[in-house]
């Protein structure tokens, strides 16, 4: 598998660690329910905060030596620059100008995935409490949702031939909806909780309890929200996490891309 080498590329030419995406100006969108790779295995895993998409998604990505995308991480990096910027996430108009002027530089490594907001790497400040509590309105402005949905087909187009795997919320139905490989992960909201605050450093109670009320208040938004909501793809498999260690949650996902390649043959 290639290494991080730290180079910054135009999408839509070949697949790097780094790809450097540019929200301003026309995007070569591969465009809606179109095949978004001529070659190479594309596999899209959905679900909603805390149900171990992102693990499962990196561990995929490693075992078949393919790409990695976490589409949340853009959004949470737009998110981020608009808390900062003290833009009112409600002033849709103010919230997409500020999308489209952000450069965003995404690493496609699932060993060390990566993204920089105007150069600058981002790292854990955009999975602060702050940031995850903002991300599903900036998410739900529309010329957002537009403005990374094409971004995000064209470092999907990029990874080809190696393929890649992608995870996120609407990956299955809108970004990538040709994908050969549609899996939906969920678990209960009580499990989801524990590991979104063990992921934040805390163990307290009360702490869960605030992240259970956080969980529940975004899969409300996110299901709800009138561009692209959260939702099962009709194709893709549904494996519940609640009681599954990782492992076997990949195996299983392993399993269902050997089936599709040999159906494919």
């Amino acid at each position: 598998m290639e290494q991080d080498r730290g180079s910054r590329e135009s999408v839509g030419a070949t697949a790097t660690d780094d790809q450097e995406v540019s929200t301003g100006g026309e995007g070569r969108s591969a465009g809606h329910g179109q095949v978004l790779t001529s070659e190479g295995l594309v596999v899209a895993v959905d679900g909603p905060g805390g149900s171990g998409k992102s693990t499962v998604a990196r561990e995929i990505a490693r075992r078949l030596g393919l790409r990695y995308l976490d589409t949340g991480a853009m959004y949470r990096a737009v998110t981020q620059v608009a808390l900062e910027s003290r833009i009112d996430l409600e002033d849709h108009d103010a919230v997409a100008e500020l999308a489209e002027r952000v450069v965003l530089t995404v690493g496609t490594s699932p060993d060390n995935p990566t993204i920089a907001v105007n150069g600058e790497a981002v790292g854990d400040k955009i999975r602060t409490r702050a940031v995850t509590n903002a991300v599903s309105a900036v998410a739900a402005v529309p010329a957002v949702r537009r403005l990374l949905v094409a971004r995000q087909q064209q470092i999907i187009a990029a990874a080809s031939p190696t393929g890649i795997v992608v995870e996120g919320r609407d990956i299955g139905s809108v970004v990538a909806p040709q994908a050969p490989v549609k899996v939906f992960l969920t678990a209960s909201t009580e499990v989801r909780a524990l590991r979104r605050s063990h992921q934040l450093g805390e163990k307290g109670m009360d702490d869960v309890a605030r992240t259970l009320a956080e969980l529940d208040r975004r899969d409300v938004l996110d299901s709800t929200r009138a561009a692209d909501p959260l939702a099962v793809p009709d194709d893709a498999i549904v494996l519940d996490s609640t009681s599954l260690s990782v492992e076997a949650v990949v195996d299983e996902v392993l399993l269902h891309c050997e089936r599709v390649t040999a159906d494919a043959s």
